[in-house]
């Protein structure tokens, strides 16, 4: 490695080539305590400038929920369930929840409490979109 600090895509996949081939050489040898000390500095020094790397790349922005529905399906994401799941979290049926996500559908205001209270979804939030 010429420089101390990745520049670029393609000396990023270098280093994390050559961390691979360390980390198995590792392995295969039976741990840390087996691999020669120049090999384990150079490990550490090879993933510190990985991971300042990684660190230096902006994330792309998360877009916020704007509707309803999207906050709805963001939660259900968020907290792994599906369609199903979510109407016994509610307590309302199946054909309710896919009538409220599809947009034929408005909530009430038992709907809008249990929104609120079981998925987290703030309050404010419900009444700007609702």
């Amino acid at each position: 490695m010429k420089t101390e600090k990745i520049q670029d895509r393609k000396e990023y996949n270098e280093v994390m080539k050559r961390i691979e081939k360390l980390l198995q050489k590792t392995t295969a040898s039976g741990g840390f305590g087996k691999l020669p000390a120049k090999e384990v500095e150079t490990l550490k020094k090879l993933s510190v400038m990985a991971e300042q790397y990684e660190d230096s790349i902006p994330l792309m922005p998360i877009k916020s929920p704007s509707t309803l529905t999207e906050m709805i399906r963001y939660k259900m994401f968020e907290m792994n369930l599906k369609q199903k799941q979510l109407a016994k979290v509610l307590d309302i049926s199946e054909a309710r929840i896919s009538e409220l996500l599809t947009g034929k559908r408005k909530i009430n205001l038992e709907l809008a409490k249990k929104l609120h209270t079981k998925l987290n979804i703030d309050a404010h939030f419900i009444l700007e979109v609702a």
